[in-house]
């Protein structure tokens, strides 16, 4: 009987599971993570406007493991041993004959005062946190932005920024309070957005310029405070700021040998194997792997991969195929509250469809369809 390990309660690890249980029914799976909930995060932009709360994100995973047969082990990772087949925790020790890291990634918190912005993606206190800010002001300027890491172009998050910054302004607008506030996009990038495509960029600033959202760009972040953004282009102040700054690695990889790319993240192979380590795969927000820069930290890409992973670990412990790879598609929905805009990206082609209600209702029924998996 293979022993598996996953790290990780997140899309990815989840996914994981799942293609492990379709292909071997009597492996022993155990997933560590500190809760086992799986909070769906794609969903915090409604948050802020009330069409969706902490219970209707939150999945408790006690159905789902009982159902995929998996042992829960309840802890942070703190490292490994053995070549990757111990995995330290807070809260004990788990051995395993194979290993598919899903750990997400880490947002980077250098930027002096960066404690005055809020990271949206951080989880749904973040939304909430959001939520109540907007119902106690009265008005003022709301800064909403993102960066990179500029040593890994792939490790940034920026979708959900332009959802939180049209959702904003669509609330505004519902409440008839749209006039008593000022809105500012704010990136380091000259063109942000650029990795949706170059027409989903130029409509992203044509919406927001449609919407009366004033923008600073190109301009490398030098700090905030709690009424201010600073960068090397000048200052600006503002009352709210969410900010979503770019991604690297876990802090447990730093008390292990796994081999770090450029930007922190573990550097995989285009199979999502870990480089030099036997039977060690990544998946997700945690890996670095092969491919175009404009490949999304997003959780269709984690779902990818992480199909490709348990195939592939599967037949390296079985003595079988390990040649899995996973396709580069870059798939999303530019939701803002009331409407949605449909993009999609892959090697060969892009397509942007316009704005309309029928893309804000699909991204909710894909919510629904999503999540009754793990229920």
């Amino acid at each position: 009987m293979n022993k598996i390990t996953i790290i990780g309660a997140g899309f990815a690890a989840l996914s994981a599971v799942r293609q492990v249980r379709k292909q071997d029914k009597n492996a022993e799976i155990t997933l560590i993570a500190p809760l086992a909930e799986l909070h769906y995060l794609p969903g915090i932009i409604w948050i802020p406007n009330g069409l969706r709360t902490r219970e209707d994100l939150t999945v408790p995973l006690a159905n789902f493991f009982g159902r995929m047969n998996v042992k829960f082990h309840q802890g942070n990772v703190t490292g490994l041993r053995d070549g990757g087949r111990i995995v330290e925790t807070d809260n004990g020790e788990v051995a395993n004959d194979g290993l598919i890291i899903a750990s997400g990634g880490r947002f980077i918190k250098k930027l002096p005062g960066i404690e005055h912005a809020i990271t949206p993606c951080e989880g749904i206190s973040a939304a909430e946190k959001i939520r109540d800010r907007l119902k106690e002001m009265q008005g003022g300027t709301i800064a909403i932005g993102f960066a990179g890491n500029p040593n890994e172009p792939s490790a940034m998050r920026g979708g959900p920024m332009f959802e939180f910054l049209f959702g904003t302004d669509t609330l505004l607008r519902q409440q008839g309070r749209r006039d008593k506030f000022k809105l500012v996009f704010f990136s380091p990038a000259a063109q942000p957005g650029n990795r949706l495509g170059p027409k989903a960029m130029s409509g992203l600033l044509s919406e927001m310029g449609k919407r009366g959202i004033e923008t600073h760009l190109g301009h490398k972040m030098k700090s905030f405070t709690a009424e201010k953004v600073t960068t090397e282009g000048g200052e600006f102040n503002a009352d709210l700021i969410l900010f979503m700054p770019g991604m690297t690695g876990n802090l447990w990889f730093d008390n292990t040998t796994l081999p770090r790319s450029a930007g922190g993240l573990l550097k995989a192979d285009q199979h999502c194997k870990v480089d030099g380590w036997d039977k060690v795969y990544v998946a997700g927000d945690s890996g670095s792997f092969p491919g175009p820069d404009w490949m999304p930290k997003q959780a269709h890409m984690a779902d990818l991969q992480a199909e490709a992973a348990a195939k592939n670990l599967l037949g390296e412990l079985n003595g079988g195929a390990t040649d899995a790879t996973f396709k580069v598609e870059l798939v999303c929905i530019v939701d803002s509250v009331n409407k949605g805009m449909l993009v999609s990206r892959t090697e060969k082609r892009s397509v942007v469809l316009p704005a309309s209600r029928v893309f804000h209702w699909a991204k909710r029924g894909f919510e629904w369809w999503y999540l009754r998996q793990y229920r």
